[in-house]
């Protein structure tokens, strides 16, 4: 399974020209089991409502057409993600990337993200993909 950070997830569906390499475009199509946390949709909706993203819809409407038209699965934040999340070392403050975190942990995934952060934690070591 490959886990996609918020950005990686926004810029791989709405196709946002050169955000992704050709070998994370690569990576991402050519895998079987792509997933997204459940807060990375609390997010995504977030950024929209706030201006930092914008789309030609609502978020509702955008995440139904993401739903019925893509492979990605969207993983429940569950009760041992969110106290996985809150033994994480304190390398990173923010609760949706310690969450995005704690998931690809919890489904023992590969991990795709450009922050920088990540690579703080030894628990990604050979997870992690930051590109």
């Amino acid at each position: 399974m490959l886990v996609l950070d918020t950005h990686i997830w926004h810029w791989w569906v709405n196709q946002i020209p050169g955000k992704l390499s050709s070998d994370n475009l690569d990576l991402v199509s050519e895998t079987e089991n792509v997933a997204v946390s459940a807060i990375s949709c609390f997010e995504m909706a977030w950024l929209v409502r706030h201006g930092r993203i914008e789309m030609d819809m609502s978020f509702e409407d955008w995440l139904s057409e993401v739903e019925m038209n893509s492979n990605i699965q969207i993983l429940p934040v569950t009760a041992q993600i969110a106290t996985k999340a809150v033994h994480l070392p304190e390398h990173h403050k923010d609760p949706q990337d310690r969450i995005i975190i704690a998931t690809a942990l919890q489904y023992n995934a590969k991990l795709l993200s450009f922050d920088s952060v990540f690579s703080s934690y030894q628990e990604l070591d050979g997870y992690l993909i930051c590109k």
